[in-house]
């Protein structure tokens, strides 16, 4: 036997259970549910807040952290992906995804927020205690120290491709959008370094709540006695809420006589309402109308001029969305169940049309963050179908000297000015009217006669509007 004295065991450290942090296990199950269901941070998030605040574990600070924590991660997740690979020793798709999801909320903190670094690294340790178990912890926490050891201009020196060597790539990284994201968007806006950036840039901002004033129902002057209320800046319905805040919290709002509407939606109901028509206007139809938002305003303008609004849309469900959005319309209006492309109705029957028709959505990715990820380029051809076949269907229901609008919520060329010169070919007693007069005031629309909003030059969604007139 040695004759070495034994050293003295360390204690062991007592067990400490996991402290559960409210806010950043619920943006850790919003997370979750967006990457496992599908679900969108928009309609998940609300609820989770809702019951979080009813239990007393939120207050409105609570609330916010955990917003920005969601959307904050969501929109810089290919950034952060990018980062966390540089910090690993396996391939990211080795990571497990709750384990991702962590990393990327405490790499947010670090990198996208001025959360101090010792309570951002502690604090994602603690919640990967909690949903992981404290082997996983270990490894968040490994990961983290080594994300911790620069800032965000740092990070993206080492992991960006030089723009000179792969200019998409490296907005890709830098931008946190899909490469073929980023090439379709480029593409849209004609070249130029400064416009993509600029554009990238305001996809990665939070948007303003941005309400309208269904005519006939409220007043602008009603919804600018909010509080941080202020006019829109293009349309005249239009509110916009500078701090965000609950929209179902205003009167007018939880009342239906008003809504939550992007400035640019509005745009494209005002625009198809005043282009000129040739003879009687009595009849219009909303031939794609869920949720409901541009056919209760569309609606609402009708009743002024004592035309009729059929509203039709596909779902029932969302055709029941649509029927609670015109709930109270000063005017008549119809709504039905119906598909577009298969419609119930007599061909031109209609003085206008207006067809926003399903697309990929990369128009709305300040809003829906999530679905820059899921999107892929073949869903393009899933569209393509459908969207002229919606067209066709709008140009056989309206008229001759009525007018169709074709709108989309992407600025992707396969959706937008393809889309509209494959149906002109097949439709050659048709005009495209010059839609730029017909929203007073917007600047930069481009050479026309179609027309383009953009976050970064208008503060709206990425609409796409063209007008087309039946000449015979």
């Amino acid at each position: 036997m040695s004759d070495q004295p034994r050293r003295p065991r360390r204690p062991a450290k007592p067990y400490r259970r996991p402290q559960k942090d409210p806010v950043r296990i619920l943006a850790f199950e919003a997370l979750r549910a967006v990457d496992e269901r599908d679900a969108y941070a928009n309609l998940v998030l609300p609820p989770l807040l809702r019951k979080a605040r009813e239990n007393g574990d939120f207050d409105a600070r609570d609330a916010a952290l955990a917003t920005e924590l969601v959307y904050g991660t969501l929109r810089r997740q290919g950034t952060y992906d990018a980062i966390v690979a540089a910090c690993v020793d396996r391939p990211l798709r080795e990571v497990d995804p709750p384990v991702l999801d962590v990393l990327n909320l405490g790499a947010h903190q670090l990198l996208g927020t001025r959360i101090p670094t010792h309570a951002a690294v502690s604090a994602t340790v603690e919640l990967a205690r909690v949903v992981l178990g404290d082997g996983r912890a270990k490894f968040v926490n490994a990961v983290l120290r080594k994300i911790a050891q620069d800032d965000l201009d740092g990070w993206l020196e080492r992991v960006a491709p030089p723009y000179d060597e792969d200019p998409e790539d490296h907005l890709a990284v830098v931008h946190s959008h899909p490469r073929w994201v980023v090439s379709a968007l480029w593409d849209s806006l004609g070249g130029g370094r400064a416009g993509i950036e600029e554009l990238l840039r305001a996809d990665n901002e939070r948007p303003e709540v941005t309400l309208v004033a269904r005519p006939g129902r409220a007043t602008t002057t009603e919804l600018l006695d909010e509080e941080a209320a202020v006019a829109g800046r293009w349309s005249p319905y239009a509110v916009r809420l500078t701090e965000g805040g609950e929209p179902g919290a205003v009167p007018a709002v939880a009342q239906g006589r008003a809504g939550v509407q992007d400035e640019g939606s509005q745009l494209v109901a005002l625009a198809l309402a005043n282009a000129p028509v040739e003879g009687p206007d009595r009849m219009w139809l909303d031939g794609c109308a869920g949720p409901g938002g541009k056919a209760a305003l569309l609606g609402a303008l009708a009743a002024e001029r004592g035309a009729v609004l059929l509203a039709s849309e596909k779902q029932p469900h969302r055709a029941g969305l649509v029927a609670k959005a015109l709930a109270g319309n000063p005017g008549p209006y119809q709504v039905v169940a119906a598909d577009g492309t298969r419609p119930p109705w007599r061909p031109g029957s209609f003085d206008r049309v207006l067809v926003d028709v399903p697309c990929t959505g990369l128009g709305a990715l300040r809003r829906r963050p999530e679905a820059r990820w899921r999107r892929r380029p073949e869903d393009l051809d899933g569209f393509a179908p459908l969207q002229r076949g919606l067209l066709r269907t709008a140009l056989e229901s309206v008229r001759v000297g009525g007018v169709v609008g074709y709108a989309t919520c992407s600025p992707h060329l396969a959706e937008t000015r393809a889309v509209v010169g494959d149906l002109l070919k097949q439709f050659p007693d048709t005009d495209l009217i010059d839609a730029r007069p017909l929203l007073p005031g917007v600047p930069d629309l481009g050479e026309g006669p179609d027309v383009q909003l953009w976050p970064h030059l208008h503060g709206t969604d990425a609409m796409y509007l063209a007008l087309i007139r039946r000449t015979g």
